[in-house]
């Protein structure tokens, strides 16, 4: 059997990528990170209607914009999904920020309950690192692929989320081995008060108790 080298294997998923947006592969399972592919007949349902390439892409913005709520019409072009909606929503202007946004109509005027939380590095809040740093003021990189002595948060940073805003960044380890989620470090993006540290460490707490470890700091 054949063994196929690490950029070998990288071409294959590059192209076996560029075919599933072209509509000529898709996705049919998952398993942990391994991705299994198929013919679209196989995955997708027959009836499916059949719509022009104008009504696709007016449906797929009109989704996205409903998954972001708020977004730019168009920008440059980046690799995977761009985060641009075309005309879909309605477009306003974001104090502090320079030209227009999309905004989805349900969302405007609706009432607003903050919470504290960490995210992911991949949540869609921040996803998109552009207009993460344009709406909240936050700077995020994932700097897991850095030499250890230029990273500034951590190898897998969390970036925290308070009420309407992105504070700050959590660096924390899991020791499986010794039972311990290690807190390495907290980032504060802003000054914390009293209140926001009690509901990061609550949320540290969450987090480890999912985890079945113990919070231990460095």
């Amino acid at each position: 059997m054949a063994v196929l080298g690490v950029d070998q294997q990288r071409n294959i998923t590059k192209m076996l990528e560029a075919l599933a947006l072209r509509g000529h592969v898709a996705i049919s399972g998952r398993r942990g990170r391994q991705r299994y592919w198929d013919i679209p007949e196989r995955v997708y349902p027959a009836d499916l209607p059949t719509v022009d390439l104008e009504t696709a892409t007016r449906h797929r913005h009109e989704r996205r914009l409903a998954a972001l709520g708020i977004s730019r019409s168009r920008g440059p072009q980046i690799p995977g999904e761009p985060p641009y909606v075309g005309e879909a929503g309605e477009e306003v202007e974001v104090e502090g920020t320079a030209g227009t946004w999309r905004v989805h109509p349900a969302y405007v005027g609706l009432p607003f309950e903050g919470r504290t939380a960490l995210l992911s590095p991949f949540d869609r809040l921040i996803h998109d690192r552009v207009r993460a740093e344009q709406l909240f003021g936050f700077e995020y990189i994932l700097e897991m692929y850095k030499p250890k002595a230029q990273r500034r948060w951590g190898y897998f940073a969390l970036p925290v989320l308070h009420d309407d805003r992105l504070v700050g960044k959590l660096d924390a380890t899991a020791d499986r081995k010794a039972g311990r989620l290690v807190v390495n470090a907290i980032h504060e993006d802003v000054p914390f008060t009293g209140g926001m540290t009690a509901a990061v460490r609550a949320e540290i707490d969450d987090l480890a108790t999912w985890l079945g470890l113990e919070v231990s700091d460095v």
